[in-house]
C-alpha cells in the first residue's frame, strides 16, 4: 500500500486527529516489523526505541523466549471454556505473589493498567464499605471512568464529567497534604510510585512508608499502581522496593507483564484486603480475563514467561547499570545544553528528560525522529520525553542514542532561545 494512502486510511477510518500528527512530524512510514530495541519502518529505517511503547517493552520486542512460549501455548489451548479450571493463570498467579513485596498474595488478571486499576478501586469501596479516594495531582492511572476519575490532569476528564464524584487530589510527594485529605471517609489512596505521566516525578524519600502509616491510621486500603513503573525497569521489580518494607494492600501491573506481545495486566491484593471473594467470587469478573479460575492460558503462559526471563535475566540489575549509564549522558548534554533541557531525572531505565519550556520538548522528539530515535512525552506533561528503552538494550546502543540525542540538542539550541 502506498504510504500515502495508510495515512488518509488511518484519518478515514481510525483517528484524523493522529494522522494529522503523524503527517505533521513528517512520518510516511509506518512501522512493519521490530526485534530486540529496535523499530523497522516500511522503508527499512532502524529506528532505536527510547518510548518502550509507553513502558510496555521492557523486554524488548519478540523476545525469543516470550515469543517461543507463545507459540507453545497456541498449540495446546488459548482461551479457556470457562466451565473447567486452567493451570497457566494459577502459575502466573504463584508467580506474581513471589516476586510482589510483602503478603501480596491474590490475583485478578485483565486486559491493561486501567482495567487493574479498575479492580483495585472497586475492591477497596468493598473492602471498606467506604466511598471516597485520594490521588494526585498529575496522577495518571487510565481513561477508563473509575480510573479516569483518580487521574490528575482536567483535560482528559473534562469531556466526560460528571466522573466518580468522590475524589480528592493532593500533590504528588506532599505527605502533609496526603495526611490531611485521609480521614474516616476513605476507601482508597491510590498512588504511582514513581509518577510516570507526570512527568516521571520520584517522590521523597520515605513518601511511600507515610502514605502507608496514614492509611493504616485511618483505615484505609493503599494502592500502589505499577503498571508502568513495574517488572524490573526502576531497579527492583517493582519501584516501591526503593523504599524497604512498605507493602500496599493492593498493587496493579500491566504493560511488560504481556512480554510485549498481548495485553495483560493484573491487580495483587493480600488475602485481606480480597477476603470478599471468599463469600463473592464472582463479584467482579472479565470473560478474557478475571474471575472464578483466572485469566487466560494463553496470556498467562505469556506472563509466566516475561517473569521467568524478568529474574533469570536479571532485569533490575541490567536496568541499575544502564540506567547509570544513560543517565550520565543525558545529564552531561543538560549541562552541556541548558537552553534546551533542564533536568534528568528518575530511577533504573525511567528516566523523564524535561525540556526547558513548552516547544522545546516537541521540537526535540521531531528532531530525534528524524535521527531515528524515538521518544514520547509524558501525557500530563508535554515538557518531558522520557526516556525507558527496553531493559535489554545494549551498552553500545546506548551510547550511540546519546550521540544522536547531542545531534538533536545542538540543533534545538539554534532555535530554543526564539521560541
Amino acid at each position: 500500500m502506498p504510504d500515502e494512502a495508510w495515512l488518509q486510511d488511518l484519518a478515514r477510518y481510525i483517528n484524523p486527529g493522529i494522522a494529522r500528527a503523524y503527517s505533521f512530524l513528517g512520518v510516511l512510514s509506518p512501522e512493519v516489523r521490530a526485534e530486540g530495541a529496535f523499530v523497522y519502518d516500511s522503508e527499512g529505517n532502524r529506528y532505536t526505541d527510547m518510548g518502550g511503547g509507553y513502558g510496555v517493552m521492557v523486554h524488548g520486542y519478540l523476545h525469543p523466549r516470550i515469543v517461543a512460549r507463545a507459540k507453545a501455548q497456541l498449540d495446546r489451548i488459548a482461551l479457556p471454556s470457562r466451565s473447567l479450571p486452567v493451570l497457566e493463570p494459577i502459575a502466573l498467579a504463584k508467580r506474581l505473589a513471589e516476586v510482589t513485596p510483602g503478603d501480596l498474595q491474590l490475583s485478578f488478571f485483565c486486559n491493561s493498567g486501567a482495567e487493574a486499576n479498575e479492580a483495585a478501586l472497586k475492591f477497596s469501596r468493598l473492602r471498606t464499605g467506604r466511598k471516597v479516594f485520594v490521588s494526585t495531582i498529575g496522577a495518571f492511572h487510565g481513561k477508563t471512568f473509575g480510573a479516569l476519575s483518580v487521574s490528575g490532569r482536567d483535560l482528559y476528564k473534562d469531556p466526560f464529567r460528571p466522573l466518580l464524584t468522590d475524589v480528592r487530589l493532593v500533590p504528588y510527594g506532599d505527605a502533609k497534604a496526603l495526611e490531611a485529605a485521609v480521614d474516616e471517609e476513605v476507601a482508597a489512596v491510590i498512588l504511582e510510585p514513581i509518577q510516570g505521566e507526570g512527568g516521571i516525578i520520584v517522590p521523597p524519600d520515605g513518601y511511600l512508608a507515610h502514605a502507608r502509616a496514614i492509611c493504616d491510621h485511618a483505615g484505609a486500603m493503599l494502592i500502589f499502581d505499577e503498571v508502568q513503573s513495574g517488572m524490573g525497569r526502576t531497579g527492583h521489580y517493582f519501584a516501591c522496593e526503593h523504599e524497604q518494607g512498605v507493602v500496599p494492600d493492593f498493587l496493579t501491573v500491566s504493560k511488560a507483564l504481556g512480554g510485549g506481545i498481548l495485553p495483560l495486566g493484573a491487580c495483587v491484593g493480600t488475602r485481606d484486603a480480597m477476603g470478599f471473594l471468599d463469600s463473592m467470587p464472582l463479584i467482579h469478573t472479565s470473560t478474557f480475563g478475571g474471575g472464578g479460575g483466572g485469566g487466560a492460558p494463553l496470556t498467562a503462559a505469556v506472563g509466566c514467561e516475561a517473569i521467568d526471563v524478568m529474574r533469570e535475566e536479571d532485569f533490575p540489575g541490567q536496568a541499575r547499570r544502564k540506567g547509570a549509564l544513560l543517565r550520565e549522558g543525558l545529564e552531561s548534554l543538560a549541562r552541556e545544553f541548558p537552553g534546551v533541557i533542564s533536568e534528568v531525572r528518575g530511577r533504573g531505565l525511567m528516566l523523564g528528560l524535561e525540556a526547558t519550556r513548552e516547544g522545546v520538548g516537541g521540537m526535540l522528539m521531531s528532531e530525534l525522529l528524524h535521527r531515528h530515535v524515538l521518544a514520547l512525552w509524558t501525557l500530563n506533561n508535554e515538557r518531558v520525553l522520557r526516556m525507558i528503552p527496553p531493559v535489554i538494550i545494549s551498552e553500545e546502543t546506548i551510547a550511540e542514542t546519546l550521540g544522536q540525542i547531542r545531534e538533536a540538542a545542538a540543533q534545538v539550541a539554534l532555535v530554543a532561545e526564539d521560541l
